[in-house]
C-alpha cells in the first residue's frame, strides 16, 4: 500500500445512466445543496458579484440542517476562547484532526456565527440579553448558541432560505445532481442533474459553470436507522469518486447515542434526542435506573459521543437489552415544554413523555466525518469542484465530530471557498469563462440498481459496519457489496442492461458506492479510534494508523487506496503516487 500522495483530478469517464441534458443553464458558481454549507455559500457569492444557481435535491428547506437540535458552537461565552475549542475538538477527534484546519474553524466560527445572525438568524438568550449558551458532549465550558430551545437548525434554516428568497437568487428545487461536467482539461465545466417535475425544468439538464461547490450534506441513509432525512444518500461523495476526486476518512462514521428507541426492526429516519439534553443535566440509566456511564470518562454523560455510544453499546450487551434509557424527568414540565419543545412532542407522538418517564434510547447513524477531501479553502483534488459541511472532509472531525461543530464548519469553509473563487475569478474579470463541457458519454459506464437494492445494502451495512465492526463482520459485508457490484456490472458489460433511470435508481446506485468505499476502509484500518469500533482490534494504535485512508474511484471501476503519511492531509496539488487497487 503506498502511502504517497494524492493524483488529483484523474478523470475517471464514468458516468451514471441517463438520458443527455435537454436544458441547460449557465452560471459563475453552482452549489448543489441548500443546508447551512450550500446557502451560505450562495449568499456569500451573490454579495461576491457572482452568478450562483442553488441547486438541491428536494425544497430549500428540506436538508439536514433544519433537523439539528444541538446548536452551533463557537467561542462567543465570557471565559472562553478559540484555543479552547480547538484543544475539545482535537481530544474527540482521537488524534486524527487536521491541526490546522480546526484553528481555522475555531479562530473564524466566532465571526462566522455573528454575520449568520445579521443574515436574520435569531438565537436564544439570556436574560441579561446575551447569548444563551449551553454545554454538550466533549466541551469543557458552555459555548453552544441554539435557538427555540431545541430547534436550532430550523432556524438556521429559516434565516438562510428567507434571504436566498429576498435576493432573488436563481434556485432549482426538486432537482437530484447526477454526474459533474469536466472540460478536456480535466477541469469544472458544471453538473448534470434531474428535475424531478416541478418547476420550469424537467428531466435531465446541466448547470454550466467553472466552478462547482457540493453541498449535498450525508449518507445516513446508507444504514437502516439514521438520524438523517431520506434524501441522504450520499449522492455528493458518489458524484466526486466518479470525477476522479479523492474521498477520506468514510470509516468514521458517527452514531449519535441517544436516537429514540422505536423497536428493533425501525427503518429510515429516526427522532434524535439531542446531546443537549444530557448536557442540561438529563441522566443515562439502565433499566434499573444504573447511571452506567459514572467513572467511565471524566465527562461521564457529557464524553465524547463515540465513548458515550461504546458505553451504550457494552451494557446492552451485557444486560442483552435492545435500549439504553435517558432520564430527565427531574427537568419538570415546564423546562421540557421551554427548553427542549421539538423533542418533547417528538416523544409524546410516539407514545412516550419524558416529564415523567425515561426515554428508551440506542445509538444510531448520525454524522459521516469524513467525505471528498479538501484543503484549508474548500477545494478538492478536482481543478474547480469544491465540498463543504458533511460532504467535505477538511480534517476538522478527525475519528469523530465534537458536538455542534458541524453547522460551525458549514459556515466557515463555505465562506473560505467563496473568497478562493472569488480571487480565482478575480484574474479573468469578475465572471469567469464558463468552459465547454467534453460530450456526454453515449454508451452508460455505470450500471444502475434496481430501487429495492437500497434496502438490501442498508441491511448489509447495519449488520457489517455499525456501531459494532469486526474483521468477520465487515468480510460478509464486503462480499455481500462486491455481489451486488459485480451482478449489477455483469448485466451491463454483456447485455448492456441496467434498470431504468430514475430517482430511485440513481440513489440506489450511490449507496452501494459510498457503502463500498466505506466497508473497503473500515476493514483496512485494523484498530478502534473514534467512532471506529473494531472488536478484534480493541486498541488504538498510532504507531500502524495516526493517518488517513485515502479512496479514489479506478475507470475500471476498481477502488485504488493510499494512505496519507501523517494524520496531516497532504495538498490537493498534483502529484503522482502509486495506488494500490482494490477489486470490489
Amino acid at each position: 500500500m503506498s502511502t504517497t500522495g494524492p493524483t488529483p483530478g484523474t478523470a475517471t469517464g464514468i458516468r451514471l445512466h441517463a438520458p443527455a441534458p435537454g436544458w441547460a443553464l449557465t452560471a459563475d458558481v453552482v452549489v448543489v445543496g441548500s443546508g447551512v454549507a450550500g446557502l451560505t455559500a450562495a449568499l456569500r457569492c451573490d454579495a461576491a458579484g457572482l452568478k450562483a444557481v442553488v441547486v438541491t435535491k428536494a425544497r430549500l428547506d428540506d436538508g439536514s440542517t433544519r433537523w439539528a437540535q444541538g446548536g452551533i458552537a463557537a467561542a462567543l461565552g465570557e471565559g472562553d476562547t478559540p484555543e479552547q475549542h480547538l484543544d475539545d475538538t482535537l481530544v474527540a477527534g482521537a488524534g486524527l484532526c487536521d491541526e490546522e484546519a480546526v484553528r481555522i474553524l475555531v479562530t473564524e466560527g466566532p465571526d462566522a456565527v455573528r454575520r449568520l445572525i445579521e443574515t436574520g438568524a435569531h438565537f436564544d438568550e439570556s436574560s441579561e440579553g446575551g447569548l444563551e449558551l449551553t454545554r454538550e458532549g466533549g466541551h469543557h465550558r458552555r459555548r453552544i448558541a441554539h435557538a427555540g430551545g431545541d430547534a436550532t437548525g430550523a432556524e438556521i434554516s429559516r434565516a438562510l432560505v428567507e434571504a436566498v428568497r429576498a435576493r432573488g437568487l436563481r434556485t432549482v428545487e426538486n432537482a437530484l445532481v447526477l454526474d459533474l461536467l469536466t472540460d478536456a482539461d480535466g477541469r469544472t465545466a458544471g453538473v448534470t442533474l434531474h428535475v424531478m417535475g416541478e418547476g420550469q425544468h424537467d428531466g435531465v439538464g446541466a448547470v454550466h459553470a467553472p466552478a462547482v461547490v457540493l453541498a449535498t450534506g450525508g449518507m445516513g441513509q446508507v444504514f437502516s436507522a439514521t438520524t438523517n432525512p431520506s434524501v441522504s444518500t450520499g449522492d455528493g461523495v458518489a458524484l466526486a469518486l466518479r470525477a476522479g476526486a479523492e474521498v477520506s476518512d468514510l470509516e468514521f462514521v458517527q452514531f449519535h447515542p441517544t436516537v429514540l428507541f422505536l423497536g428493533a426492526d425501525a427503518e429510515g429516519q429516526q427522532p434524535l434526542v439531542s446531546e443537549a439534553v444530557r448536557g442540561e443535566g438529563a441522566h443515562l440509566v439502565d433499566a434499573d435506573g444504573v447511571r452506567f456511564m459514572t467513572g467511565q470518562h471524566e465527562l461521564g454523560e457529557l464524553a465524547p459521543r463515540d465513548i458515550v455510544a461504546k458505553g451504550i453499546m457494552r451494557r446492552m450487551q451485557e444486560q442483552g437489552a435492545e435500549h439504553m434509557f435517558l432520564d430527565a424527568r427531574h427537568f419538570g414540565a415546564h423546562m421540557w415544554e421551554t427548553r427542549f419543545p421539538t423533542i418533547l412532542a417528538s416523544c409524546r407522538a410516539h407514545g412516550i413523555d419524558p416529564v415523567t418517564e425515561p426515554v428508551p434510547v440506542a445509538p444510531a447513524a448520525h454524522y459521516a466525518s469524513g467525505g471528498v477531501r479538501t484543503d484549508s479553502r474548500g477545494r478538492t483534488t478536482v481543478p474547480g469542484l469544491y465540498a463543504c459541511g458533511e460532504v467535505a472532509c477538511t480534517g476538522v472531525h478527525g475519528a469523530n465530530r465534537l458536538a455542534s461543530n458541524s453547522l460551525l464548519e458549514g459556515l466557515v469553509y463555505a465562506e473560505r471557498i467563496v473568497a478562493d473563487i472569488t480571487e480565482a475569478h478575480a484574474g479573468n474579470g469578475l465572471h469567469a469563462r464558463v468552459p465547454a463541457p467534453v460530450p456526454h458519454p453515449e454508451k452508460p459506464a455505470h450500471p444502475l440498481l434496481e430501487p429495492e437494492t437500497r434496502f438490501t445494502i442498508q441491511r448489509i451495512m447495519t449488520e457489517g459496519a455499525g456501531v459494532l465492526r469486526s474483521a468477520a463482520s465487515l468480510d460478509t459485508a464486503a462480499e455481500a457489496l462486491q455481489r451486488l457490484h459485480t451482478d449489477a456490472r455483469g448485466a451491463l458489460d454483456e447485455n448492456g442492461k441496467t434498470a431504468e433511470p430514475g430517482v430511485d435508481t440513481w440513489e440506489a446506485t450511490n449507496l452501494l458506492c459510498v457503502a463500498r468505499v466505506l466497508v473497503t476502509a473500515a476493514r483496512l484500518r485494523e484498530e478502534t479510534r473514534g467512532c471506529h469500533w473494531r472488536e478484534d482490534h480493541a486498541e488504538r494504535d498510532d504507531t500502524a494508523w495516526h493517518r488517513h485512508i485515502v479512496v479514489r474511484l479506478n475507470p475500471d471501476r476498481t477502488l485504488a487506496v493510499h494512505t496519507t503519511d501523517t494524520a496531516d492531509f497532504p495538498p490537493t496539488r498534483p502529484h503522482q503516487p502509486e495506488h494500490r487497487p482494490q477489486e470490489q
